[in-house]
């Protein structure tokens, strides 16, 4: 099971009710936050999530309100007592910047360690068993998206396990995807499970004018995070010069990729009142939600 928090919702900078976007997506124990903006360690309390189990950090791009919350949340992790290193991924070049805004953290009681990411083609990692990619996006400086995928074990059948004489005692090595021997005879592990499961992925994409690659990156995200910093298609034009969406080109996103939930962010300060256009955009892709600050799912 995954867990996704969007721990906030804003772009440009927090205000008293919302928070700078961000995600928490934790998994087998651990936690991984995309993004970090002022104030994050303090969302982060807010929503009751446990500091302690993060475990890596992704930064999509150097604008402040992704970035600058980073010194104070380096600190705070410092304070929950963690030792062992923590992971930094972002674009190639992102090393400088991080090391300028640690000036003003240089003690800290773990180590940093920081993986820069092609800027002009898309990458892959594996992190916690949930395979990860980026993808580079259109901002006018580098910024990447991400990708989580989680391939799921079969689900074990102990009937079918009975029947062929197995053990109780090997079903724990047949669930880990072993092969175990029965008089003779080899159990694998296909021979005891009820077939494949489709994987759980959660992409995720802000500040970036829409572009077709988005659609194959995206495609059968159990759950799509995007951006939206109007609601009025009037600001388009003005959003693709930014480099930046708005709510209907999210939800065209969402349609032509196949989701299967798309939740909105990064929404204009300007924007005070995001759920009034919940109607309209949902009259393109059904199941959107005008995220607001806090918003949660499990996926399983």
């Amino acid at each position: 099971m995954i867990d996704v928090t969007l721990i906030g919702t804003g772009g440009m900078l927090p205000l008293p009710d919302r928070w700078l976007t961000s995600m928490w997506l934790e998994y087998n124990g651990k936690a991984c936050l995309v993004d970090c903006g002022e104030g994050t360690q303090i969302a982060i309390n807010k929503h009751r999530l446990k500091l302690s189990k993060l475990d890596i950090i992704l930064m999509t791009h150097v604008h402040a309100d992704h970035i600058s919350g980073l010194p104070g949340l380096l600190l705070s992790l410092g304070n929950c007592g963690k030792t062992d290193t923590l992971k930094i991924y972002g674009h190639k070049g992102i090393s400088n910047t991080i090391r300028q805004l640690m000036c003003i953290c240089p003690l800290l009681p773990f180590d940093v360690e920081i993986c820069e990411l092609q800027s002009d083609r898309g990458s892959e990692f594996v992190w916690n068993d949930i395979n990860v990619s980026s993808l580079p996006l259109r901002h006018g400086i580098d910024c990447l998206g991400y990708s989580f995928v989680l391939n799921r074990k079969p689900i074990f059948a102990p009937e079918k396990a009975r029947t062929l004489g197995v053990d109780v005692k090997l079903w724990r090595e047949l669930h880990a995807g072993k092969s175990v021997t029965v008089a003779g005879e080899t159990i694998t592990p296909e021979m005891v499970t009820y077939g494949t499961r489709q994987p759980i992925k959660v992409t995720y994409m802000t500040d970036s004018r829409y572009f077709d690659g988005m659609i194959s990156f995206a495609k059968n995200s159990d759950l799509l995070v995007s951006e939206g910093m109007y609601g009025d298609d009037e600001y388009i034009e003005k959003m693709n010069e930014k480099g930046h969406m708005v709510f209907s080109q999210s939800a065209k996103l969402a349609k032509a990729s196949d989701s299967k939930a798309l939740w909105l962010t990064h929404y204009s300060p300007a924007l005070t009142r995001p759920s009034d256009y919940t109607e309209s955009v949902r009259s393109i892709f059904s199941n959107t939600t005008v995220s607001s600050d806090g918003e949660y799912i499990k996926l399983k």
